[in-house]
C-alpha cells in the first residue's frame, strides 16, 4: 500500500509466524489479539484483484476523510458517505465507478458489523447511481472480425503457435484474461464423459469444467509440441517465449501480457481491443446462436444471471422491432 494512512492499517494486519517448536509466542498472541477489526477484514481479502480494487477505494475514501487509523472508521456516518459519493460524481467518475467503490466500501463496513465494532453499516441506503443501460459497454467483435482475429498470427514460430492457442482458448472459451495466466498444462487435458474439459479457476476460488473446442484442443497441443514444455503437468500451460527481465520462461504469461497481445493483434487489423472483448464476443455469438442462457451463465462462471443478460442482444435487434411488425 502506498499511502501513509493505508500503511498504518496494514501494519496491524496480523503478523507472519515464524515456524518454531511453538507456532504462537505469547507476544505474537497477543499481538493477533489486538489487531484492529479493519485490519482483519482487508488481511481476509485472498484474490489478488479484488484486494487491489477494495484497496484503491478505500484508500480514496480515506484521504478524502483524513482518516489516518482504523478505529476512526468508527465513526463514519451515512453523511460521510454521501458526500464522498458527490464527490466521485463531481470529479467525473462513471456510475460504475461510483457504484464499485462504495461495494468496496460497504464491504468494509458489513465486516465490522459483524464483529460488533459499529452499530449500523453506514453505506447502506446510501442512493447509488443507475446503471446506464442493461447493455455491456465492452465491445463484441462481429464473426468475419473474429475469423480475422483467430487467423492474424501467421508466423509458424512459437509465438505464433502460442499466440493462436491463446486467441482460440479466449474465442471459443469465454475465458477471463486472469483466467488463462492461470491455466496449468495438466487444465486441458481432463476427460469428462470421454471429452476433454478445461479445468478453470475463476473468481472466489471456484473452479468450472468447459468443454475443449477440438480446434483449439489442435492449436494448445501444436504450440506445446513446439515449445516443449507439454510434459510439464504442473507448470504453466501459456508462458512468455521472452523475458528480457529476469529471463525466466517458465512462468505464466501475466493477465497484462494478455491483455497486450490481444491489444496489438486486434489494432494490426484496424478495430483494437482489449481481451475483455472476446469474452464478450463468445457469449453473444454464444446467446445469437440460441445457447441457453443459463447455460451460458455457468460457461462464463457468472454468480448472477442479470450480469450473463448484458450480453445478450436478442431482444435489441432492430428487425425484430414491432416498428417493422406494423403493417397499415
Amino acid at each position: 500500500m502506498t499511502t501513509s494512512a493505508i500503511t498504518t492499517i496494514q501494519d496491524q494486519a496480523p503478523v507472519r509466524i515464524t515456524p518454531g517448536g511453538r507456532l504462537l509466542t505469547a507476544a505474537e498472541f497477543q499481538q493477533l489479539a489486538e489487531v484492529p477489526a479493519e485490519a482483519e477484514w482487508f488481511a481476509n481479502l485472498t484474490n489478488t484483484q479484488t484486494r487491489r480494487a477494495y484497496e484503491h477505494a478505500v484508500k480514496d475514501f480515506m484521504r478524502f476523510t483524513g482518516i489516518t487509523r482504523a478505529d476512526e472508521f468508527r465513526g463514519v456516518t451515512r453523511a460521510h458517505v454521501i458526500a464522498w459519493r458527490d464527490e466521485l460524481a463531481a470529479r467525473g467518475l462513471g456510475g460504475g465507478t461510483i457504484r464499485h467503490r462504495l461495494a468496496s466500501l460497504a464491504s468494509l463496513f458489513q465486516y465490522l458489523c459483524n464483529r460488533n465494532a459499529v452499530t449500523h453499516n453506514p453505506v447502506k441506503g446510501v442512493q447509488r447511481p443507475r446503471s446506464e443501460s442493461g447493455e455491456g459497454k465492452t465491445p463484441a467483435l462481429g464473426d468475419h472480425q473474429a475469423r480475422q482475429l483467430l487467423d492474424a498470427p501467421q508466423d509458424h514460430s512459437v509465438r505464433g503457435k502460442r499466440d493462436r492457442a491463446i486467441l482460440s482458448t479466449l474465442l471459443f472459451h469465454a475465458l477471463r484474461r486472469a483466467e488463462l495466466s492461470k491455466l496449468k498444462v495438466k487444465d486441458f487435458r481432463h476427460a469428462r464423459k470421454g471429452v476433454l474439459h478445461l479445468k478453470v479457476s475463476g473468481k472466489g476460488g471456484k473452479t468450472r469444467y468447459l468443454p475443449l473446442h477440438p480446434a483449439t484442443s489442435r492449436l494448445i497441443t501444436d504450440y506445446l509440441d513446439a515449445a516443449g514444455h507439454g510434459a510439464d503437468d504442473v507448470g504453466a500451460l501459456f508462458r512468455p517465449v521472452r523475458n528480457n527481465r529476469t529471463g525466466d520462461l517458465c512462468q505464466a504469461i501475466t493477465p497484462d501480457g494478455v491483455y497486450k497481445l490481444v491489444r496489438g493483434y486486434s489494432g494490426a487489423l484496424g478495430f483494437e481491443i482489449g481481451a475483455h472483448a472476446l469474452r464478450a464476443t463468445a457469449a453473444t455469438n454464444a446467446l445469437d446462436h440460441r445457447a441457453d442462457i443459463a447455460k451460458v451463465q455457468e460457461w462464463l462462471g457468472h454468480a448472477n444471471i442479470a450480469t450473463t443478460r448484458i450480453y445478450d442482444h436478442r431482444l435489441t435487434r432492430p428487425e425484430d422491432s414491432p416498428t417493422f411488425k406494423v403493417v397499415y
